[in-house]
């Protein structure tokens, strides 16, 4: 036996024990917390008081190969499945980033830019596993959103992810990068266009951990180290086309490029420009008006 017997405090022992020279407290407590859950189907005021349930034999080694695939850097998020979006359940596995926490604020600041009554037309460029057009479709019943992305392994997993929610967004299949992409929308014809795209030079690559470069799909994380900003450049160029006049254009940025994405933006066109610092005071959102 890996644990002193089949109790929840023994299993959390184990985990913590195991994995306390790979990830911090608050990060260890969370793993082992939802690893119980998920395995077990608690509430987390059932877990909190769980320490003397017993757990089974497939139990037990179900935790240890969560313990296993993490030591060998694969991250969390895909070893279970699904990680909590916007109050949302999102399916999560190697066919799209794990959505991130400063994504949400994104979010939440579209929605809170807009009155609820309004409805509005949203296009979500880069759209991954879904995660923003459908937080926004779920806050927002009476919008009409889709979701773009040039990866049909994506499309997939958020299209799965749209029937699991029973949320209805439509998404489809673009080139961010491409001229063409203006032939699939109408001019003047979208509220809001809402983009994480990718944004890190592939010379940032060897500083990042093992568990994001060796899993998460590197298409939806790296740009060319001579032109970070080219996602940011074809995009708003295609928002200035199909946004109607007015229309806004919402980013997730690179903290580093900062400046210099505001300032191309100005350089187009774009007016009432507001940068946004995230919870950890990064300078990583973008609100851009259409004049």
């Amino acid at each position: 036996m890996f644990v002193q017997n089949n109790s929840i405090r023994a299993a959390k022992a184990y985990m913590q024990d195991r994995l306390k020279e790979h990830f911090s407290v608050s990060e260890l407590r969370q793993i082992v917390r939802e690893s119980i859950c998920f395995r077990l189907h608690l509430s987390p005021s059932e877990y909190m008081l769980s320490d003397d349930q017993l757990l089974s034999e497939s139990d037990l080694l179900f935790l240890r190969s969560i313990v296993k695939r993490l030591l060998n850097n694969e991250p969390f998020q895909y070893i279970i499945g699904s990680t909590q979006f916007c109050d949302l359940v999102i399916k999560t596995d190697a066919r799209a980033l794990i959505p991130r926490p400063e994504t949400e604020e994104l979010v939440n600041w579209i929605s809170s830019y807009y009155s609820a009554a309004q409805g509005l037309s949203v296009l979500d460029v880069c759209t991954g596993s879904g995660c923003i057009a459908l937080a926004l479709k779920s806050a927002h019943p009476n919008w009409v959103v889709q979701g773009m992305d040039i990866s049909n392994d994506a499309l997939e997993l958020a299209k799965e992810n749209a029937i699991l929610l029973d949320l209805s967004v439509d998404f489809l299949s673009g080139d961010a990068l491409s001229e063409e992409l203006r032939n699939q929308y109408k001019a003047n014809s979208l509220d809001c266009i809402v983009s994480n795209p990718p944004y890190i030079p592939k010379a940032e690559q060897k500083t990042m951990n093992t568990n994001v470069v060796a899993h998460e799909p590197g298409i939806a994380l790296f740009v060319p180290d001579e032109d970070p900003l080219i996602f940011y450049r074809q995009i708003a160029q295609f928002s200035l086309e199909t946004l109607k006049n007015q229309g806004t254009l919402f980013f997730e940025i690179h903290e580093d490029f900062a400046e210099d994405t505001l300032e191309l933006m100005q350089t187009l066109g774009f007016v009432n420009i507001e940068l946004r610092k995230d919870l950890q005071g990064k300078n990583r959102m973008l609100l851009l008006q259409k004049p």
